[in-house]
């Protein structure tokens, strides 16, 4: 009963750190200026490819996975949706 007792102490653990990062890293998106959302979607795909490809040569859950391309497909929309519209304005720097 001890080992279980281990295991979801450690769960636990893992999920309120889980939930910590995903405060952060939602407060630096909103952080990030509208006009680098597409550097930073960009970025965030190739970095997500890479990290994917590395988990596929790993021993890993499906689960594991599964999570992993859940959540990069919701960062990657949330990121997408901060983006301005291509087809507005951009209010000009210079004068």
């Amino acid at each position: 009963m001890k080992n279980l007792h281990d295991a979801t102490v450690m769960i636990c653990d893992l999920k309120g750190s889980q939930l910590a990062l995903e405060t952060l890293i939602t407060a630096l998106l909103r952080e990030v200026p509208a006009d680098r959302c597409g550097s930073l979607l960009r970025t965030f795909e190739v970095n997500s490819e890479v990290a994917r490809t590395a988990l596929l040569h790993t021993l890993i859950s499906e689960h594991t996975l599964g999570a992993f391309d859940r959540d990069a497909a919701r960062w990657a929309t949330l990121i997408s949706s901060k983006r301005p519209d291509p087809g507005s304005a951009v209010p000009s720097q210079s004068g």
